[in-house]
């Protein structure tokens, strides 16, 4: 199946995120009455939507239709929560007004985009034994610590230009084991990927990534397909890992400011508990495998 392109239209990309989203919601989820009969239309009609954001029906057929690019915040706000978007979703439309007005900044230089600052991999050796990687906008892992590339079970037995967050948890056969929400794993890493891909839809880098899981994982079709914008900045994961077993560590994602689209990721487990001597032992387990490399190497 081919990725969906759309041209660089931003009012067209617009529109489509405010159908998809339209669709997805239930009149009993809106507080609408359902009313008698089959419902033809998936999810709300558009006057439904119109009423309850408060804007004409003719107005909203436009702006979904690509026609009207320019609605001010309080109409993209009355429209976020009649379409009952969270947090991540409703700032993607704030995003997706701006491009389709033309007042949005977009573009990458694959180059910097990938360069990973001498000061950042310092952070990253000093949060040891705690797990942390940079990743780019695309997820590939740009930089890590030891404990934060064993963390992903398997992954440091691929080359490293295709570690990648989003190839791993769709592709890798440790990852739907590894993760004990892995579903939800899916959901928010294409939920970043779908939101890149509204604001430049013909980006070499995502475009290699997003073919390459459409052409492979149909569970990856099936979420590009539902338009859900969703991610995490900060809260627990619980990991069910091969090596180490069971543990929840806190997590924290960060953006870094003066690079395009990269993030720093980082994991921690308060001292003295289980977590954290279950950290410690992969980061140890990375040590222990670089000194018997060396030393095989020395015979």
């Amino acid at each position: 199946m081919a990725r969906e392109r759309l041209n660089g239209n931003g009012g067209t990309e617009l529109g489509t995120f405010l159908r998809t989203h339209r669709e997805g919601v239930t009149p009993q989820e809106a507080g609408l009455p359902t009313g008698p009969g089959v419902r033809r239309t998936p999810g709300l009609r558009r006057e439904e939507l119109a009423t309850l954001a408060g804007v004409s029906v003719d107005y909203y057929v436009r702006l979904e239709r690509g026609k009207e690019t320019h609605p001010s915040p309080a109409v993209v706000d009355a429209i976020a929560r009649a379409l009952l978007l969270g947090p991540a979703a409703h700032e993607h439309l704030r995003e997706l007004v701006a491009r389709a007005a033309g007042s949005a900044t977009v573009g990458s230089d694959p180059e910097t985009a990938r360069t990973v600052r001498p000061g950042t991999g310092l952070l990253l050796e000093n949060l040891r034994p705690f797990p942390a990687y940079v990743i780019s906008r695309t997820m590939d892992v740009l930089a890590c610590n030891p404990s934060g590339l064993r963390l992903f079970a398997g992954m440091a037995d691929w080359p490293p230009q295709m570690r990648n967050v989003v190839r791993y948890v769709f592709l890798h056969p440790a990852a739907t084991t590894l993760f004990d929400d892995w579903d939800e794993q899916l959901r928010a890493v294409v939920g970043r990927l779908r939101a890149l891909s509204s604001l430049e839809p013909d980006a070499p880098d995502l475009t290699e990534i997003v073919d390459e899981l459409l052409a492979k994982s149909p569970e990856f079709t099936d979420l590009w397909e539902r338009y859900d914008v969703r991610w995490h900045t900060h809260g627990s994961k619980t990991f069910h890992h091969p090596e180490v077993g069971d543990l929840t560590p806190g997590y924290q994602s960060m953006q870094l400011e003066g690079t395009q689209g990269q993030r720093f990721i980082a994991y921690y487990a308060e001292p003295g508990t289980p977590d954290h001597d279950k950290l410690v032992l992969l980061d140890m387990a990375e040590a222990e495998q670089s000194a018997a490399h060396r030393e095989k190497d020395a015979t």
